[in-house]
């Protein structure tokens, strides 16, 4: 990884803040600034949801939308100064297992691009595991591969944070490496 590298993941329960802090880490002085979104305006709610997050972003922010092929599209966008923001991987998840992708593969290949992505790389994610057994084996699968990919994403980036009621807990930092 070049030495102004620095990779995190931000991690939080739904409406818990993980998205504006993870914004708000873009703020500092950063060449281009990019946002990869990886959900998709399947219904009229979604779509809200993307207008809010694009309008909270304001100007300043190229909006890249890839739904599967995440590792290509940070590949694509990481420059040297510059910020990424990727929101969110477990929405990424969710696109993989619908089309049937090979999601450790697809994990792998992530971690491994985060490793070597010149600039600041920052991905957001939803932690499902801390609720209850979901009660379907759809569910199930979904907040197992989940935990899966975070603990592989959280032990190949930089800094893992986890954000509740807006406030960041850190639970690895890059100058201590745990």
């Amino acid at each position: 990884m070049p030495a102004s590298s620095k990779s995190i993941l931000v991690l939080g329960g739904a409406r818990s803040g993980k998205s504006a802090y993870a914004e708000a880490l873009g703020g500092g002085d950063f060449g281009a600034k990019v946002y990869i979104a990886t959900a998709e305006a399947g219904d009229g709610e979604m779509a809200e949801r993307i207008a809010a997050h694009q309008a909270r972003r304001g100007a300043g922010w190229t909006t890249v939308e890839e739904p599967v092929a995440l590792a290509q599209a940070i590949d694509g966008h990481a420059r040297d100064g510059g910020f990424v923001l990727v929101d969110c991987i477990t929405l990424w998840l969710s696109n993989l297992m619908h089309g049937e992708h090979d999601i450790e593969r697809a994990v792998s290949d992530l971690c491994d691009t985060l490793a070597r992505a010149p600039g600041t790389v920052v991905v957001v994610s939803n932690e499902v595991g801390l609720g209850i057994v979901p009660d379907n084996a759809l569910a199930r699968r979904f907040r197992d591969e989940a935990g899966r990919a975070h603990q592989a994403i959280g032990a190949c980036v930089d800094e893992v944070v986890f954000v509740a009621a807006g406030l960041p807990l850190f639970l690895k930092r890059a100058e201590d490496g745990r």
